[in-house]
């Protein structure tokens, strides 16, 4: 009989051992979740935080093109006056050039007869 209690014993003692192990197996993954919960609760706090900075710069980046547009339509309507101006400085210019030509050549022409009219020839 002492040997049943002394194996009793034995497997008890085996029993509060295995049975401590297996505590602190479960402590472990407790404590693994517990990390695993906190780094997806950080995780997720960056990936918003990223986010928002990405709306932020696609805000920032409209307005920029906006302002773009804006100057871009300012500069375009000013060249355009621009050179409507220079058109028509250049019309009036080439105007005048052809009023010049066509004086002159009235002018040759009146001086072409005179010349022949003084030389004796009709």
């Amino acid at each position: 009989m002492e040997e049943t209690n002394v194996e009793k014993e034995h497997l008890e003692i085996l029993l509060e051992d295995i049975q401590s192990k297996f505590e602190l197996v479960l402590e472990g993954h407790d404590s693994l979740r517990k990390e695993i919960r906190e780094a997806r609760e950080e995780s997720n706090g960056k990936h918003e935080h990223t986010i928002f900075l990405i709306n932020t710069l696609n805000k920032k980046i409209d307005a920029v093109e906006t302002r773009l547009e804006k100057k871009i339509d300012a500069v375009e309507t000013r060249l355009e006056k621009k050179i409507g101006a220079v058109e028509t400085k250049l019309e009036e210019k080439i105007d005048a050039v052809g009023a010049d030509l066509a004086a002159h050549r009235a002018d040759t022409e009146t001086h072409k007869k005179a010349f022949q009219v003084a030389k004796g020839k009709k």
